[in-house]
């Protein structure tokens, strides 16, 4: 199903001389940038009647009328799946989500994902994009995401993560032993041979991610990451350029790497680990309603527990 949404707004005196997509993000706040710049590119959104470039000025006082179409996400099922839910009021929500666990179908998962369990626990998310989801996790990265319960307070998160304003720790347990933490400042595109893979790469798009050592092993590092922008496997790719893959990581990590002499319990945990050890630990945004600083913290999984407390078991045991 999809719905019509039309809108006239006349372009005020203190916008002469903006851009027409400024300009519509202005006017049409309850809508993204880029869903805007779509409108516009698409005739959707005309000036004065007639279709223009994003990029074009305005001088003040045209009329833009919006008539487009939103598709709604009825075209997915809800699905009765138990979702771990964090917080929850009339606007948004913050899930701590399981491991494999896929956040939208996609050809290889056309069911059983996180958009089809929010279908079903609050149904008015066909409504929004993506049934309200702003930003992803990996299949089989476990923790915190925030979901919109409606297309103003998705317009809102979506802008506090474009402008980096959302707050995005993860802990991590890699292979290799930092000697401190550091910053990693490298363009993540699509790798050129690998299109399932990214890369660090010339061509790719800005990329940053900070990271600090929490707890050091014989041959493993837990770590702490912060990131400054939100691409795709932006800490698995990154760890592994700078050496450090994530242990069970099977598109970037490589071989395991066991610790010369380690009880085969811990030897068979770290070949046998069964996804990237990752945990999307800690959460912090704006409300998008009340302005109000929301803080959420997920604590470690059981997996990952057992994973460390078996690293530190092997550091007392050859001390």
């Amino acid at each position: 199903m999809s719905r019509i949404v039309e809108d006239t707004q006349r372009v005020p005196a203190t916008l002469a001389g903006a851009r027409l997509d400024q300009a519509a993000a202005e006017l049409f706040s309850d809508y993204s940038r880029e869903r805007l710049k779509a409108w516009i590119n698409a005739g959707e959104l005309t000036v004065d009647g007639a279709q223009a470039k994003p990029k074009a000025k305005l001088h003040g006082h045209e009329v833009l009328t919006l008539q487009a179409t939103i598709e709604d996400d009825t075209r997915f099922e809800a699905q009765d799946i138990a979702l771990d839910i964090v917080y929850e009021d009339d606007t948004v929500m913050v899930i701590n989500k399981a491991a494999g666990m896929v956040v939208h179908p996609a050809a290889g998962n056309p069911d059983g994902t996180l958009l089809n369990a929010l279908l079903h626990h609050h149904p008015a998310l066909a409504e929004v994009p993506r049934a309200g989801i702003v930003h992803r996790l990996d299949k089989d990265t476990t923790g915190l995401m925030m979901v919109a319960k409606t297309l103003p307070a998705q317009t809102a998160l979506v802008d506090q993560l474009q402008a980096r304003s959302v707050s995005r720790q993860y802990d991590a347990v890699v292979i290799g032993k930092p000697v401190s933490g550091s910053t990693i400042d490298a363009p993540i595109g699509r790798h050129p041979k690998d299109r399932k893979r990214q890369a660090v790469t010339a061509s790719g798009k800005p990329a940053i991610t900070h990271f600090r050592v929490v707890e050091r092993f014989r041959a493993h590092t837990h770590v702490r990451c912060k990131l400054e922008t939100g691409r795709t496997h932006q800490i698995r790719v990154h760890m592994a350029h700078a050496r450090y893959p994530l242990i069970g990581d099977p598109m970037y990590g490589g071989r395991a790497k066991l610790p010369p002499g380690a009880a085969e319990p811990l030897k068979e945990i770290l070949r046998e680990f069964p996804r990237q050890a990752l945990h999307a630990r800690k959460l912090i945004f704006k409300h998008p309603v009340s302005g109000e600083t929301l803080t959420f913290q997920a604590d470690l999984p059981d997996d990952l527990l057992m994973l460390l407390d078996y690293l530190r078991e092997d550091n007392e045991t050859m001390r």
